[in-house]
Order: C-alpha cells, then sequence, then structure tokens
C-alpha cells in the first residue's frame, strides 16, 4: 500500500511538471501536437500507476522522451511557419465577408448547429450580425460582426475614461497578497487605511478587490452560525 502510494504520488509530480515543462497553453488552448503528447503522458503514468510490478522507470523514461519531443516540436514551429502549418493546420474561414462557406464546413465536418453554438458562445445570436467567423489551429472560434453590428467603444464616441489600471484580489479569505497589491500600484499601508475607515478586521474580509485609482470592493465573512 505505502509503495503504491509513493509511486502515485511520484508520478504525479511528474505529470505536472510535464505539463508546466510544455508551457501554459497545455491547460487551455491545445494544438494536436500538443492534445496527443497530453493524453499519452497520462496513459503512459497510469501503467505504473496501477501495476507495482512494474518498473517505475519504465513509465519515466517514455514520459521524458514525449516532453523533449513536444519541446522541440515547439521550437521548430516558431522557426518554421511550414512545420507549423504541418503540425497544426491552418485556420478556416467559415463565414467570409457576411457569406457561409457551406465548402469549408464540410472540410471540417462543422454542422449549422454546431456553427450556431460557437457564435451563440461569442454572444452573437444572430448569423446576420456576422462579418467574418474563423475557427482556429486550436478548434476555437474568433468572430468579427459587421460595423453596424459593433457596440459603440468610448473611443467611437470621443469620451476619455480614466485608466483605473488592473483589478487585482488582494485579500482572499484574510489573507494579504503582496504581489497583487504591487499590481494594483498600493501597499499595506493604503490597506490598512482602507480597513479602518471602514472599520473591519482584516480577518473578517473575505474578499477585497482593488484597482490603481484606489478603488476598491469588500465582501465581508458570513457567521459561521
Amino acid at each position: 500500500m505505502a509503495i503504491s502510494f509513493i509511486r502515485t504520488l511520484l508520478l504525479y509530480i511528474v505529470v505536472v511538471a510535464a505539463v508546466r515543462l510544455m508551457g501554459k497553453r497545455q491547460i487551455s488552448e491545445l494544438q494536436t501536437s500538443e492534445l496527443v503528447v497530453t493524453l499519452l503522458i497520462s496513459n503512459l503514468a497510469a501503467v505504473p500507476m496501477q501495476d507495482t510490478g512494474m518498473p517505475l522507470i519504465s513509465g519515466l523514461i517514455p514520459i521524458a522522451v514525449l516532453i523533449m519531443c513536444e519541446i522541440t516540436a515547439s521550437g521548430l514551429m516558431l522557426k518554421s511557419a511550414g512545420f507549423r502549418k504541418m503540425i497544426c493546420g491552418r485556420p478556416i474561414i467559415v463565414i467570409y465577408d457576411g457569406q457561409v462557406q457551406q465548402g469549408e464546413m464540410r472540410r471540417l465536418r462543422m454542422t449549422t448547429e454546431d456553427l450556431m453554438e460557437q457564435l451563440r458562445q461569442k454572444d452573437v445570436f444572430s448569423i446576420q450580425d456576422v462579418a467574418y467567423a474563423i475557427v482556429e489551429t486550436n478548434g476555437k472560434m474568433s468572430v468579427i460582426k459587421k460595423p453596424g453590428k459593433e457596440q459603440p467603444t468610448a473611443g467611437m464616441l470621443g469620451v476619455a475614461l480614466p485608466d483605473k489600471g488592473l483589478e487585482t484580489v488582494i485579500v482572499s479569505d484574510g489573507v494579504v497578497s503582496d504581489f497583487s497589491l504591487m499590481l494594483c500600484k498600493q501597499n499595506r499601508s493604503w490597506l490598512e487605511g482602507v480597513l479602518d475607515g471602514q472599520n473591519i478586521l482584516l480577518s473578517d474580509v473575505f474578499l477585497m478587490t482593488a484597482d490603481a485609482a484606489g478603488d476598491f470592493f469588500i465582501v465581508k465573512k458570513e457567521d459561521a452560525s
């Protein structure tokens, strides 16, 4: 039992390290080669976890080889557009200048329901509002609306909005994040002053956000009772 626990823990650490080595994109936007490597690593790690009679190194060596292959492939894709196109493919336009490209949809084996679903995920509920829709190499869709259907921005209206910087979580469940304070250009003295002004103890704060303009939002902890 102890051996199985230790082997599982070691393999868990190795797989997490592998994903980190291959980059953060592995977590959210998998390209074809990255998806294949991720699936293979998970399968390779599962075998020595279940079979305690197998030497642990037999599972670690293939994982290490896959990591090296993926890092090498990523480097080649940075240097060679042709190699990247061969591995990842190219973006495909399914709506061009307001016209649905039926041939490209057939090539992607994308149904009209698939198209409408992805448009709705981009907050587009009428296909007539779309000027261009592009299926990226990771499978996600980018959408450009027709000029008359775009929501006006402050720049279009000639309105100058103040730059408040990045809003960050500076207190989480009573714990202060100095890094978040630095991101929103504040410090602990400012935080203590705000809490004193609100008559709130730090230990009573469940969530607090702030930005560079000094605007803040506080959620107090609920009573345990």
